[in-house]
């Protein structure tokens, strides 16, 4: 079986997408029914007994408030007492309304309800809103009454633990496309995707208001897709899975590849440690570390399982730049090479890496690129000309801003699309780190990870993630699959060691430890589209 990645659309290519649907037999009014039965089911699953559970769906003007009435006529059909709120005019005929009613659901509108009386009643005893308010058709500030409708709603979501909302493709006040946010956006614990999710799920701020993310199969025919040139993916795990390097029981550690790591200087011992334990983790045959001379004691100490290449250093500590012929004499024996990681930015060090990068006769061994490495190529006039065509650059917005020379706060306005024209501008296979890391190459479909956790925002974590990209690339995965795979095995070691530690305090070392199990978990299991 082929797996693969959920798409990630715009709002237009989802109206293009639903209008195609129509063309191939499937309607609109299908859709619904649809959406808002598979919503239901999620609702019950989640919370198991549904049988008196008080539920009030929040139901727009659009389609989205019609998915909201079919959920309500499943779950007050299922037993729940389902009460729908209009929070504005929905279409004269309405058979979505009258039907609900025909189950029994209680309707109340906001014309009936001038002081909030009848909803501040309804939540009382409510623990679960339903929010089918705007879905992806409407994108506006939040205004009048149904801001105050949604303020209510927030204010009765932080009064007890318990209440959790629930929105229908995107909560209200997020836009689909750009990931902004209206100040009195919802805060969804789930939000339940209909068909594809939408990119300004993951553009932050919106990414915030999203909650736990479940992709839900709507029955969107699958040449409804097909023309519609969609080149942006949700990394998900039977994808992963399905991509990494097999390990035949009759292998041997060349099997697997020799990646070498260029790493360290006095103030960052760790930097090597980590980057080259996580190599070693992710599965490569061999690994070895070239290090300053001042650093190889401490770094072969603690790292036994390494062969180690103590290289010339300098008075700050760092790699003298003599280490790089060094280094090219015996490029050949390696399948891999990572450089940046701890390096230091020393004239020395700088001067190493333009010797090392920049020689006449090129690099052709493939590159991961992190990190110090980065920041020390950055003042070498074009320098993406001499790198090899397979280089990956793993930067975060702040080294993307000197790597670019574009300030922060333009870079983070729309990181997709930014991280896409600079792949344009270096043809270089470049992933931008942070909460939903996006991965992006020459020609090929842009990646984007579901994860996004304050607790890997700690020292160390990027070194992991090169040592695991690079670790992949000597094991056979092209650069681009490297980069993608590696960003999702990292992300998911790292949300479960969140969920034994916490966010606050989590190490790299507490990543490092998780990817044996991550890696043979998504090899071995058959996965959906849940993320």
């Amino acid at each position: 079986m082929r797996l693969t990645n959920p798409k990630i659309v715009g709002s237009d290519q989802m109206v293009a997408i639903e209008k195609q649907s129509a063309v191939l037999g499937v309607s609109t009014d299908q859709l619904m029914e649809n959406a808002g039965l598979n919503v239901a089911v999620a609702i019950k699953n989640h919370v198991g007994r549904i049988a008196g559970l008080k539920v009030l769906i929040l139901v727009g003007p659009g389609n989205n408030g019609s998915d909201g009435l079919v959920i309500a006529r499943h779950l007050k059909r299922w037993g729940a007492d389902a009460t729908v709120y209009l929070t504005s005019k929905r279409p004269y005929i309405d058979s979505k309304l009258i039907s609900a009613r025909q189950y029994g659901v209680s309707i109340i509108s906001y014309v009936d309800d001038p002081d909030f009386l009848k909803l501040y009643s309804l939540l009382k005893d409510c623990r679960i809103v339903v929010d089918s308010i705007l879905g992806t058709g409407v994108s506006r500030p939040l205004e009048g009454r149904l801001k105050d409708i949604i303020l209510a709603i927030s204010d009765w979501r932080l009064k007890e633990s318990r209440n959790q909302i629930m929105a229908v493709d995107l909560p209200t006040g997020v836009d689909p496309d750009s990931g902004w946010a209206d100040p009195s956006s919802l805060i969804a614990d789930y939000t339940f995707v209909l068909g594809f999710p939408k990119k300004g799920l993951f553009q932050f701020p919106g990414a915030d208001h999203i909650g736990k993310l479940t992709i839900l199969d709507i029955g969107i025919p699958s040449e409804a897709v097909d023309n519609q040139n969609i080149d942006l993916e949700l990394l998900s795990p039977g994808w992963v899975g399905n991509t990494l390097p097999a390990r035949p029981r009759n292998s041997h550690k060349g099997t697997y590849g020799h990646t070498l790591i260029i790493a360290g200087s006095r103030n960052y011992v760790g930097a090597a440690y980590l980057s080259a334990q996580a190599a070693i983790r992710t599965g490569s045959g061999l690994v070895t570390v070239a290090s300053p001379a001042c650093v190889y004691p401490i770094l072969a100490a603690k790292l036994t399982e390494a062969i180690h290449i103590p290289l010339p250093d300098n008075a700050q500590g760092g790699i003298d730049s003599g280490a790089a012929d060094v280094i090219r004499s015996g490029l050949t024996q390696y399948t891999a090479l990572a450089l940046g990681c701890g390096l230091g930015r020393s004239e020395g060090t700088r001067e190493f890496v333009e010797k090392l990068l920049f020689d006449p006769d090129g690099l052709e061994i493939p590159l991961v690129l992190d990190a110090d490495g980065l920041n020390n190529i950055c003042g070498f006039q074009r320098w993406w000309e001499y790198l090899p065509s397979n280089t990956v650059l793993t930067p975060h917005p702040g080294e993307m801003a000197t790597l670019s020379g574009i300030p922060i706060s333009s870079i983070l306005v729309d990181r997709i699309g930014f991280t896409r024209a600079r792949v344009e501008h270096w043809n270089k296979i470049v992933i931008l780190k942070g909460a939903n890391t996006i991965i992006a190459a020459p020609g090929l479909n842009t990646f984007v990870s579901p994860f996004a956790t304050s607790g890997m925002a700690s020292g160390g974590t990027g070194d992991v993630l090169t040592g695991i990209i690079s670790s992949l690339i000597s094991q056979g995965l092209t650069g681009s699959l490297a980069a993608s795979c590696g960003v999702y095995i990292h992300g998911k070691a790292g949300i479960s060691a969140t969920h034994e530690h916490g966010e606050a305090g989590l190490t790299a070392t507490d990543i490092i430890k998780r990817l044996p199990k991550v890696i043979s978990d998504l090899k071995q299991a058959n996965y959906g589209v849940e993320i």
